[in-house]
């Protein structure tokens, strides 16, 4: 149980403020469709998502096993935010 409160806690805060959570919130906003509809197609398009990385991971876990993914996942954080920030002092709205 502890394993599952700690991905559930990681992926709740990695989604909050998001662009997912964002495109969600103003198709909720515009008011063309019952609140219940744009939860459940988020929901369905989240769960979709995640199944995915899941089976990836999974597949993908064959040929990774010897490599320091945290290490990998950590350089991969750090080059999108270098990347981040160099697009902010080139001009870019990023």
């Amino acid at each position: 149980m502890e394993a599952f409160f700690a991905i559930f806690i990681t992926v709740f805060l990695a989604e909050l403020g998001d662009k997912t959570q964002l495109a969600t919130v103003l198709f909720a906003a515009d008011g063309k469709l019952p609140p219940f509809v744009v939860f459940l197609a988020a929901a369905a398009a989240l769960v979709a998502s995640t199944a995915i990385a899941v089976v990836l991971g999974q597949m993908a876990e064959r040929y990774l096993t010897m490599i320091p993914l945290k290490l990998i996942a950590g350089l991969g954080f750090i080059a999108i935010g270098a990347f981040t920030v160099w697009g902010h002092f080139q001009g870019g709205s990023a």
